[in-house]
Order: C-alpha cells, then structure tokens, then sequence
C-alpha cells in the first residue's frame, strides 16, 4: 500500500480522485492510500521519517530536505503551477497597502511564501513590513481570511472565488506576477523509490492515466461528478477550470525550472553557499521508465 500525502485539495489533486475512484492505480498493480495534511511543514517531517512514502510538494519544500540532509528527489509533476489569487481584504488598493498588515500563509519560510517576500520586495516592502501568520493549507488559509485574521493571502480555486463572493478582492494572480515558477511535484525517498521501483512505476502510471482521462472532454460530466462535494466548487466554474487546466499538456518539471526554485530559496534566506544544479534534487528515470 503506498501512503501519498497531499498537503490540500483543490483541482490540482482530481487526477487523485480520478485514479482512485476509477481504479487506475489498481489496475497498474498498486493500492493507494491518501491522506491530507494541511500543512507543508508537516508533511515534509513526515516524508523525511517514512510515515509517508509519496508527497505532494512545493519544489523549495524538496530541496530544502536535501540541503538538511535528507534522501529526497522530485519523480515527476504533479500539476500545473495553479493560478493562485493574492486576495485581499476590501480596504487595500494596493500591494504598498499591506504595509503594517498581517498575510495569511501557509508556512513563512516554504511554498508560496517565498514568491509573496519576492513580490513584496519588488514592490517596495521591507521584510519587516508586514507579518506573517502561519495557519495551513487552502481551508485554513480560507477561514483564517473569514475570521479577519489577516489582509491578504495566496489562495487556489474554489477557495479564491468564494472570498471574492465575500466582498474581498483580488489584486492579481501567482501566474501573472511569476509566469514562469514550477507547480508542485511529486516527492519521495531515494531509499524507499529504490526499494519500491515497480511500485511506484506503477503509481505513475495510474496518475499519468488519470491526467490522460481528465482530458478527453467526453469524460467531462463524469469528472465533475468525481470532485469532492466538500470542495463547494460552482459547477460552471468547475467546467472552466477543466477545461483550462486539463486542456494542455501534461506537466513536466524541468531542471531549470527547479533552478530558478533554487535561486529564489538562495535569494529569501541569504545563503552564501554554492548553489547546486537540479539533478542534486530529482530524478525522472521513474517517469522515464512508467
């Protein structure tokens, strides 16, 4: 049974939903088992200590384990960086406006986080300039925001949508601001990949046909059916978004997209040490070989 963490659901993980309800993983050989996290941090310790054996993960997440020592490699994409919303509350015009405010993230120092101290700083705040709250994945992101506990945050489908529904607004998309950063990655031990070569040959395979389902438009009424009701998702909404997302390619993580990862966790934490090329955090021989 391979355990697979996902840190929150969204439209990034249908091809989950899709695998698991329609059998794909069972009929490549394996059983899977998913479990949600709700925060990168956790998910990582527990991807470092075996709890789990298949995350998935921001790519800074990825390389920040392999800095600390651990046996860590990037296997294949999970999806398309999402367009996430920078949403913020109804009294800011601007970025500037955040200063002295409180931003609703994740974790500070991983995911997303880094691309917002990015955009800060390019639009003239200081580090020190706003606060940062760490709370969770999309759901907690998404009540924190509720409660007014903070300003603004980093935020996906369907949970962008309904705080614009709220009166919050939108003062731009992740994609718009960095067009060209990675989506998140599937991760897992060295060790463990080795061990379990057919297997997760295996678990790539039922994903890489259930991505390959999502995009035949005749499965389009099916799809919507398989989304969480949880997720409260408009179904017009839905439409579009699966149309879009799984209208192009399957993704692909390159090495210089995980370069300019590296860069950016160089830049955020000020490292003086030599950066590494990306072969150091992945291997696609598993994609190449499923």
């Amino acid at each position: 049974m391979i355990q697979l963490a996902l840190i929150s659901e969204g439209v990034n993980t249908w091809p989950v939903y899709v695998a698991q309800t329609l059998g794909f993983w069972r009929d490549h050989g394996v059983s899977v088992a998913f479990s949600v996290t709700g925060s990168s941090i956790k998910q990582l310790d527990a991807l470092k200590k075996g709890e789990f054996d298949i995350g998935f993960q921001q790519v800074d997440h990825v390389v920040r384990g392999v800095e600390q020592g651990f046996d860590l490699f990037i296997l294949m994409s999970q999806s398309h960086a999402p367009e996430l919303s920078l949403v913020v509350s109804a009294d800011i015009a601007a970025v500037l406006d955040l200063k002295g405010k409180t931003i609703i993230v994740d974790d500070a120092n991983t995911g997303y986080s880094l691309l917002l101290k990015k955009l800060f700083a390019e639009r003239g705040l200081k580090p020190t300039d706003t606060l940062f709250k760490n709370v969770g994945g999309s759901q907690e992101r998404f009540d924190a925001m509720k409660n007014k506990e903070g300003s603004a945050c980093f935020i996906n489908p369907p949970f962008d949508r309904n705080l614009l529904a709220g009166g919050f607004k939108r003062l731009g998309t992740s994609g718009q601001f960095f067009p060209s950063y990675p989506g998140p990655v599937a991760a897992a031990r060295r060790s463990w990949a080795q061990s379990h070569r057919e297997e997760l040959i295996g678990f790539i395979r039922g994903f890489n046909a259930a991505y390959a389902w999502l995009q035949n438009p005749q499965h389009g009424s099916e799809a919507l059916a398989l989304l969480p009701s949880h997720l409260q998702m408009d179904p017009v909404a839905a439409q579009r978004i699966l149309e879009k997302v799984y209208g192009q390619p399957r993704p692909v993580i390159a090495p210089k997209a995980v370069e300019e990862v590296v860069n950016l966790l160089w830049w955020v934490e000020n490292k003086t040490t030599p950066q590494a090329k990306a072969e150091k955090y992945m291997d696609l021989s598993f994609l190449r070989d499923a």
